[in-house]
C-alpha cells in the first residue's frame, strides 16, 4: 500500500510523545508549544468533529488561512478523515476564493478569521456545496454579516464536538486512515495564477512521502534542528517543509508574521530557516544600505568591498578564471569588512543558524556571492507546484552559487531541444484538477513534465535556471531576452530599488518599472531635503539620480538589445494581491494592464542612441 502523510505522522507521534513538535505563535498570540501526542490527539478530535459535520472519504476541505499551528491541526485532521485538504492563500480576492472552492467542491472551509469569513459570506450563494465554515480564530459572531450563524462555527467548537464524539467515531477515523493508500489524493494546491485562472495540482501522498525520504537522503535537516515556518501553507515549498517535519520529527518555530522574522531569528535561535529570495533582498538591502551611508572610510570601504564582491560574482557567473589581484582584494575584503558582516548577520540570525534554504524563485546571483562572502550560506534549491515543490537543491556539503544544485536522488532531469527543463520523478503531479487538456500539454505519457522554465545542466548535473519560457522577451529585432536577469541585476546593484519589471516583448527596446524600498526611499528624501513621504521622494530629481546610475552601471554589463532604455519609478511599491502574487512574484500581464498608460508611453517618442 504504501505509505501516507498521515501514517507518517502517527509513527512520529508514538515513537516522541513527550517531545515538542513546535514552538508557535498562533494569530498574535504569545509564544505556546506542542507535544507530538497532544498535536495527535488534537487533530483526531477535529477530525470526529469532520466527521459529526458529515465529511466523507475523498471530500475535499479548503484551509483559507495563514501558515499556524491551528492549521497544521486542521490538516491532519482532513487526512485523518480521509478527505483532501485544498489550501487557499488568505490574501486572495473573495472572486478567487470563491473560485477555488468551487472549482474542487469544498464543503467544509477553515478560514482564518472574520475578515476571511467575509470572503466567504459574499458570495454565499454561489456556494452551494460548502456545509459549514469553521473559524479558527476567534468565536463567531451570531449576529455577522447576511445573519450566517448556522452556515458557521468556530475552531474551539469544532474541536469539543470531536472530543464529545470521539469515542463514537475511532474505529472510522482507524478505517478512514488505513483505507488511504500512498496514490490517493493527498492535497490540491492551486498554482497563483499569474497568468489567467489558477489551476488545482493533484499531489498524492506518495509525492510528499518521496520529498521526506529524499529529504534524509541529502542531509538538509537533521531530527535536531529548528526548522523556522513561516512561508504560506497554500505555497508547495512551505507544504514539503510541512511534511519533512511530520516525517522527520525535528521541532517546528511556527510564526507566519513577517514583520516578526528579524525578532524571531534573534529571540528563537532556529538552525534552519527556508525562504524566498524576497525576504534575502530585504536583508542585502537593510545590510547594504547601512553599510553604504557609514561616514567616511567606513563607508568607503564598504563600497569598495561590495565592488569587489560585484566583480568577483561577474567573473564566476561568466565562469572566466578570476584574476590574481581581484583574488587577493576580496581575501581583504573578507579580513576587513566581510567578517564585521558575518558578525552582525550571526547574531541578526540567532547565532545557531546552520544554511538558509531558498526556493520558489531565483535569488539574484551577485547577492548569492555576498552572503557567501559574508559566511552565510544559502542552498539554492528548484521546484514547482507540478513537481511538488523540491526537486533540485545544492547540498550542504557541496553547492554551487548561481545554481539550483542537481535533482533530488530518483528524480531526472533533462533540457528540451529548446532549452525547457523537463522533469520526471515519484514527485510528479498526477494531474491538473479537472482540468484533461491542460495536462496534457504539460505531462507526456511516459512522465516527463515540462516545467515552463528554460535552463542548462552542467558537467556535474547542476541546474541553473535562466528565465521562464513565457516570460522570454522577443524584441521587434528579433532578440531574445530574459528580463528575470536583467530584473535581479538592477535589484541586486542598488538596495534601494525593490521591485523591477522589464517589458518590451515586440518593441524595439526595453524599458522598466521600478519601486523603491520604503526605507531607503525615506531616508533618500531626508538627506536630500525631499517633504512628502514616499510618493514624493518616488517622482524626485534625486530618485530619479539614483536609479538612473544603477540602470547605466547595469547597462554597460549587457548586450546592447539588453539595455534598458527608458523606466518610470512608480508612486508606490508592488503589493500582494495586487501586483505580486502571494509568493511575492510579479503579475507581469496585471502589470502591464495596470500601468499600460506609462508603458506605452515609453515607445512615443524615438530614443536618443
Amino acid at each position: 500500500m504504501g505509505e501516507t502523510i498521515v501514517r507518517i505522522f502517527e509513527e512520529t507521534a508514538r515513537a516522541r510523545p513527550t517531545e515538542v513538535a513546535a514552538r508557535y505563535r498562533d494569530f498574535d498570540r504569545a509564544w505556546d508549544s506542542i507535544t507530538w501526542q497532544d498535536f495527535s490527539n488534537r487533530r483526531l478530535a477535529v477530525a470526529a468533529g469532520l466527521l459529526e459535520l458529515g465529511v466523507a472519504a475523498d471530500d475535499r476541505v479548503n484551509i483559507l488561512a495563514n501558515t499556524s499551528m491551528a492549521w497544521m491541526i486542521a490538516d491532519l485532521a482532513i487526512q485523518s478523515a480521509g478527505a483532501q485538504t485544498v489550501p487557499i492563500y488568505q490574501s486572495n480576492l473573495a472572486s478567487e476564493v470563491e473560485y477555488i472552492v468551487n472549482d474542487c467542491g469544498a464543503v467544509v472551509v477553515f478560514a482564518e478569521d472574520a475578515s476571511q469569513l467575509e470572503k466567504l459570506i459574499a458570495h454565499k450563494d454561489e456556494l452551494p456545496n460548502v456545509r459549514k465554515v469553521v473559524v479558527m480564530n476567534g468565536e463567531v459572531d451570531d449576529s455577522g454579516p447576511s445573519n450566517a450563524s448556522d452556515w458557521t462555527m468556530d475552531f474551539a467548537a469544532l474541536e469539543q464536538l470531536g472530543k464529545d464524539k470521539l469515542d463514537d467515531h475511532r474505529d472510522t477515523l482507524r478505517e478512514r486512515i488505513a483505507a488511504v493508500a500512498a496514490d490517493d489524493v493527498l492535497t490540491i494546491i492551486y498554482t497563483s495564477g499569474t497568468t489567467g485562472k489558477p489551476k488545482g495540482v493533484v499531489l498524492t501522498h506518495g509525492c510528499m512521502a518521496y520529498e521526506i525520504e529524499a529529504n534524509r537522503k541529502v542531509g538538509i535537516t537533521a531530527p535536531e534542528d529548528l526548522v523556522y515556518l513561516f512561508l504560506p501553507m497554500a505555497h508547495v515549498f512551505a507544504k514539503v517543509l510541512q511534511s519533512t517535519w511530520l516525517g522527520l520529527g525535528y521541532e517546528a518555530l511556527i510564526d507566519a508574521d513577517i514583520t516578526r522574522i528579524s525578532a524571531n531569528l534573534t529571540e528563537q535561535k532556529p538552525t534552519l530557516v527556508a525562504s524566498v529570495p524576497r525576504i534575502f533582498e530585504k536583508v542585502y538591502a537593510k545590510v547594504v544600505g547601512n553599510g553604504l551611508e557609514a561616514p567616511g572610510m567606513k563607508g568607503k570601504l564598504f563600497k569598495w568591498a561590495v565592488d569587489v564582491n560585484d566583480r568577483y560574482a561577474t567573473k564566476c557567473i561568466a565562469k572566466e578564471p578570476v584574476p590574481f589581484g581581484l583574488q587577493m582584494q576580496l581575501d581583504l575584503a573578507k579580513k576587513l569588512v566581510f567578517s564585521k558582516v558575518e558578525e552582525r548577520l550571526s547574531e541578526l540570525f540567532g547565532g545557531r543558524l546552520k544554511f538558509f534554504v531558498s526556493g520558489g524563485a531565483p535569488l539574484p546571483k551577485k547577492m548569492a556571492y555576498f552572503f557567501d562572502n559574508a559566511g552565510v550560506k544559502i542552498l539554492e534549491g528548484y521546484g514547482l507546484t507540478e513537481t511538488s515543490g523540491g526537486t533540485c537543491v545544492n547540498r550542504p556539503e557541496k553547492y554551487k552559487l548561481g545554481t539550483v544544485g542537481p535533482p533530488l536522488p530518483g528524480t531526472e532531469v533533462r533540457i528540451a531541444a529548446d532549452g525547457e527543463v523537463l522533469i520526471r520523478g515519484p514527485g510528479v503531479m498526477r494531474e491538473y484538477y479537472g482540468r484533461p487538456d491542460a495536462t496534457k500539454e504539460v505531462l507526456s505519457a511516459d512522465g516527463w513534465f515540462a516545467t515552463g522554465d528554460i535552463g542548462v545542466v552542467d558537467e556535474d548535473g547542476y541546474l541553473t535556471i535562466t528565465d521562464r519560457k513565457k516570460d522570454i522577451i522577443v524584441t521587434a529585432g528579433g532578440k531574445n531576452v530574459a528580463p528575470q536577469n536583467i530584473e535581479n541585476q538592477l535589484k541586486a546593484a542598488n538596495p534601494l530599488i525593490s521591485q523591477v519589471m522589464v517589458y518590451g516583448d515586440k518593441r524595439k527596446y526595453l524599458s522598466a518599472l521600478i519601486t523603491l524600498e520604503r526605507e531607503g526611499a525615506l531616508k533618500l528624501g531626508a538627506d536630500q531635503g525631499v517633504e512628502g513621504g514616499y510618493e514624493a521622494v518616488a517622482s524626485s530629481d534625486a530618485a530619479r539620480r539614483a536609479v538612473q546610475e544603477t540602470v547605466d552601471a547595469v547597462n554597460a554589463q549587457l548586450a546592447r538589445y539588453e539595455t534598458i532604455k527608458k523606466f518610470a519609478i512608480l508612486e508606490r511599491d508592488f503589493e500582494v494581491g495586487k501586483e505580486l502574487t502571494p509568493t511575492l512574484k510579479v503579475k507581469r500581464k496585471h502589470c502591464t494592464e495596470q500601468y499600460g498608460a506609462i508603458l506605452n508611453r515609453f515607445y512615443d517618442e524615438a530614443v536618443v542612441e
